[in-house]
């Protein structure tokens, strides 16, 4: 591991699955025990939940938060228990709180408490039915921005995630994000078609959401950094402690620059991103920017083995 610029990467909302994070805690104490401490922050048992719930109760934003948070951080311990550690860190939106905890600016039992909440803000914020988001495949940013200039006619419609090239998300309210969508087919998107989210993530319409997020942040201690982190809000660096906490209200309502954080990664010399929690969408993103570098994932024994082998540990 000695001269390998390592990258951990933490999965965002839509990566949930019940069962996650099973098998790893049967496995290993240390992920084990980040679940049950979940449980006691939150107040309920997020095991139950997560491993023998159903699909709909895990798809609700306030629970998917907090859940994908836990599993995240039981696949992390496990990754640190192995003496893997990063040179940096980022996260696909939620991910990034994982980013945070990983880097030690964060204590894990603060930041599920406070994503539980983020969650439940980002849904009240916008009635059901009001927003949408939608995907757009195989078009340039500067196309997708046009797009919504043009589609904000029949109401707010912005870009809301850059997450690699060719697959960009707007947000907004239902008839401009229905029209980007035609817009988007008529310049020649390969695909545009609404996502099934339950609010219009990362655009101006959860401001409010923000606001909240930013008092109950008020009562939560952020501490230096042990690893850097690269922010969503700007695709950069944070600079110190003092910046964590309005990066993380704008984040509520900022596009998600994900194309950017990571290919600052690879100017500054990563070649080795580990995707670290449910689901493997991030080291999709790596693969569309550049296919030479190491991509691996845990999310569960199998991945975890693949890992260990592929860096011989």
């Amino acid at each position: 591991m000695i001269n390998m610029k390592t990258a951990f990467l933490f999965s965002g909302q839509g990566a949930q699955a019940i069962g996650m994070g099973k098998e790893l805690c049967e496995n290993f104490p240390v992920a084990d025990e980040v679940f049950n401490s979940a449980s006691e922050a939150l107040g309920f048992d997020i095991k139950d939940m997560v491993w023998n719930g159903d699909k709909d109760t895990l798809m609700i934003t306030e629970n998917t938060q907090p859940a994908i948070l836990t599993m995240s951080v039981a696949a992390l311990r496990v990754a640190e228990s192995l003496g893997l550690t990063p040179d940096v860190v980022a996260g696909l939106s939620l991910g990034e709180y994982t980013a945070h905890v990983a880097s030690g600016s964060m204590e894990f039992t603060d930041a599920v408490k406070l994503v539980k909440k983020r969650g439940k803000y980002m849904q009240e914020e916008v009635p059901l039915g009001v927003g949408a988001m939608a995907a757009i495949i195989a078009l340039t940013p500067e196309d997708v921005k046009e797009i919504c200039k043009q589609a904000s006619s029949k109401g707010i419609c912005e870009p809301a995630n850059f997450n690699c090239p060719g697959q960009i998300t707007v947000a907004g309210e239902v008839a401009a994000v229905e029209y980007a969508c035609e817009l988007a087919k008529e310049k020649g998107a390969k695909r545009a078609m609404l996502m099934p989210v339950s609010a219009p993530f990362h655009c101006s319409m959860l401001k409010g959401a923000g606001e909240k997020l930013g008092k109950e942040l008020e009562n939560v201690t952020v501490s230096e950094m042990d690893v850097p982190i690269i922010t969503n809000v700007t695709g950069d660096y944070i600079k110190s402690k003092d910046e964590i906490k309005e990066l993380l209200v704008r984040q509520v309502s900022s596009s998600v620059l994900f194309e950017e954080s990571l290919k600052r990664m690879i100017a500054d010399g990563v070649d080795t991103f580990i995707e670290i929690g449910p689901g493997k969408a991030l080291s999709g993103f790596v693969k569309r920017i550049d296919k030479t570098k190491t991509i691996l994932n845990i999310e569960d024994m199998a991945s975890l083995e693949k890992t260990k082998e592929a860096l011989s540990l």
